[in-house]
């Protein structure tokens, strides 16, 4: 799981369907509107006059901008807004190979890819070679991806307890059953996403990259914190620049605290492939043009708004327009206005750039949005929520579901 991760709300609901897609060795049934099918893809394409991708077993994508899988956030709207202000690579949310196998539609729905995905890949997290390597071999058959990527970076204790996320950093053995049997059932490359390690100060990932490497991973990107830190203490560039080496010749991406393009200049300054970009993009999407363009930009409020407009229009669009999807839509806007709220705008700042780990003051924005969209009161973003999709229902009250916090 990425930085900012946490549980994802359900994306529909589940019951059985005579319609469904019959199910095959023991799989379970899906609802035909939830499977991404190879083919239906490859029909849109067509559609749309776009070439079908052809599956490739090696990935390049080294120099490329790539938006880490966020866990509730990092949704198909929101990805559409990213791949707008140029994020090249673009990844599905934390999937869970046990709920794929049952057929949850839920599950299903966070594989969804959207045309404009050109780059596009899907996480898994389990703990146990048999359901994971069955599960890559599902996915192979029924959806069409560029590549395939195992969770060992989820910190959360449902995951970790149960053997997945970063617990597979001390299972080595299982590691590497479940790599070298994911490898073996998938026509595209298999990467992987880990942390330094699970306790501060103790890393294991200089030791396991190059048995990754041997187990036919084709990249891995590594975040630079352990799961003992979660998300508090800056992220440890000098570590990954050590990991380059060990990981050689497989490319590495490194993940960590990139809110400016000089941050992503000082980051490819490593030795690193690439940069994942996760917090950095809730908080200001159009940092990916900030690193192409090599600039600070200094955003109004009304092209902000403009932005929020555009991921109503697209989760519309995505999880419908009738009330279940209207309200849907809102839960996941004022999931990411949770975030957002923490950019502080170019034009206020003493000292740029800002850093991912400062806490915003309170203060005054240039003008009344500015400042609503700066408030820290789940209030003011229910109000920003209405101003785009009309008045809340009775008795609407909203929690962000996220635990990272950047400022311990």
């Amino acid at each position: 799981m990425a930085e900012g991760a946490v549980e994802a709300p359900a994306e529909s609901g589940g019951g059985g369907d005579p319609g469904a897609i019959e199910p095959e060795r023991g799989v379970a049934s899906i609802k035909l509107q939830y499977l991404t099918t190879k083919e239906h893809f490859h029909e849109f394409l067509e559609a749309k006059g776009q070439e079908k991708p052809s599956q490739e077993t090696e990935l390049d994508i080294s120099g490329k901008l790539y938006l880490a899988p966020l866990t509730t956030c990092g949704n198909l709207p929101f990805r559409r807004v990213c791949k707008r202000f140029g994020a090249d690579v673009t990844c599905g949310e934390m999937a869970v190979c046990i709920n794929l196998l049952q057929g949850q539609t839920s599950e299903w729905a966070l594989l969804k890819r959207h045309p404009c995905e050109d780059v596009f890949g899907v996480q898994l997290e389990g703990a146990f070679p048999d359901t994971m390597t069955k599960c890559a071999e599902l996915l192979n058959r029924t959806i069409e991806v560029d590549f395939v990527d195992i969770n060992v970076g989820c910190p959360i204790d449902l995951v970790y307890k149960k053997g997945g996320g970063c617990a597979l950093m001390n299972r080595s053995a299982k590691f590497q059953q479940i790599v070298r049997g994911m490898n073996q059932v998938l026509d595209v490359p298999l990467t992987v996403k880990l942390r330094t390690g699970i306790h501060e100060r103790m890393n294991l990932a200089h030791r396991l990259l190059p048995e990754l490497r041997d187990w036919g991973a084709a990249l891995v990107t590594l975040h630079g914190r352990s799961r003992e830190q979660r998300y508090t203490k800056l992220a440890d560039w000098r570590y990954i620049e050590q990991c380059v080496t060990a990981a050689s010749p497989m490319p590495l991406f490194g993940n960590g605290d990139i809110l400016s393009y000089e941050d992503a200049n000082r980051a490819m300054q490593t030795g690193v492939a690439g940069i994942m970009i996760a917090r950095g993009a809730l908080l200001k999407p159009w940092l990916f043009t900030e690193i192409k363009e090599q600039r600070h930009w200094d955003i109004s409020s009304s092209e902000r708004l403009d932005i929020l407009r555009d991921f109503a229009h697209y989760g519309l669009e995505h999880w419908g327009s009738d009330t279940q999807g209207v309200e849907k839509t809102r839960r996941f806007l004022l999931e990411w206005l949770s975030f957002l709220c923490r950019y502080v705008p170019v034009g206020l700042l003493e000292r740029l750039p800002q850093r991912i780990n400062e806490r915003p003051p309170y203060y005054l924005g240039r003008d009344y949005l500015e400042t609503l969209m700066a408030s820290q009161k789940a209030a003011d973003w229910i109000r920003i929520s209405e101003m785009l999709l009309g008045p809340v229902p009775p008795n609407f009250v909203f929690l962000p579901k996220h635990k990272a916090n950047a400022y311990k």
